[in-house]
């Protein structure tokens, strides 16, 4: 196996050019597990830790733009304020080790359905910069990344470079059924962001679908009926927000939990986070 070492992006991009089968590593909290336990023997890793920008972030142009090496504990410390939802959803990965060294960009790139900063990225309306030394940068919405198990849009000569995601205008929650409440990979996730400038929901569903994926009935749903303005959640918009959440879910069983298990968490996860993220913004527009 070869080890490819660049120092600078644009390094990267040309041994990603050049050895198009080379699987990038940063953190290796995925990438290691599997060479560890034989699921996978790449011809070359492509070590990024040594590109510095990569692990910078900064707001632009109102944009918050995240590296692809940015850890979960920068986001947890540096970033809850401007994007809550993912700094939940950060809390919840791994131990705190794996979190100093874990990345979105290495859970974006591995692209598995159980994955925790998926959802809050959906739900958020996240577009990922990715970027090839011979055709340049595309700029791929979160909803159109994920193809299948651990497939993602990037094509092979493509590296991921950043996130960029709008600061939270509004509450945002993140949930997740696990067999234990700390390093634990998600029987089912779900996440909520309210975007009350623009009248609408966000949703994100993990672990229960080949995919991550939308609610999009749901958020259609209370596009239509929500009342911004009203000072309570209409029990019955609730349950019925909880229901199209659940029957957006594809599931299957395995050794984590049933589907039916999955189908009827995201079900209560929805009701949950969203009358938490209500109750949020009520208490905002009362201050």
């Amino acid at each position: 196996m070869d080890f490819l070492r660049p120092t600078t992006w644009a390094e990267a991009l040309a041994a990603k050019a050049d050895q198009s089968e080379s699987v990038p590593i940063q953190g290796g909290t995925d990438v290691m597990v599997e060479i560890n336990f034989d699921v996978r023997r790449p011809v070359a890793l492509l070590d990024l830790n040594l590109v510095g920008e990569l692990r910078e972030w900064a707001v632009v142009d109102g944009v918050c733009r995240v590296g692809a090496g940015v850890s979960y504990t920068t986001i947890i410390e540096e970033l809850g304020g401007l994007l809550p939802g993912l700094a939940q959803a950060s809390r919840t990965v791994g131990s705190p080790q794996i979190r100093n060294r874990g990345s979105v960009g290495g859970n974006l790139g591995a692209a598995s359905p159980a994955g925790d900063s998926h959802p809050p990225l959906l739900a958020a309306d996240a577009v990922i910069e990715v970027e090839s030394r011979d055709r340049g940068v595309r700029m791929i919405p979160a909803a159109e990344f994920y193809l299948g198990v651990k497939r993602s849009a990037l094509r092979p000569d493509e590296l991921i470079r950043a996130v960029h995601v709008k600061p939270a205008t509004g509450p945002q929650y993140f949930s997740k059924v696990g067999t234990r409440n700390a390093m634990v990979i998600a029987v089912c996730s779900f996440a909520v962001a309210l975007h009350p400038d623009e009248r609408r929901v966000g949703t994100g569903i993990g672990s229960a679908a080949p995919t991550p994926r939308r609610a999009r009935e749901a958020e259609e749903l209370l596009a239509q009926w929500l009342d911004w303005d009203a000072s309570s959640l209409d029990p019955a918009l609730v349950r019925r927000f909880g229901r199209l959440c659940a029957a957006a879910a594809a599931p299957i069983d395995d050794v984590r939990g049933t589907a039916e298990y999955r189908v009827h968490a995201i079900d209560v996860m929805a009701r949950r986070t969203l009358t938490w993220a209500w109750n949020d913004y009520l208490g905002r527009r009362a201050a």
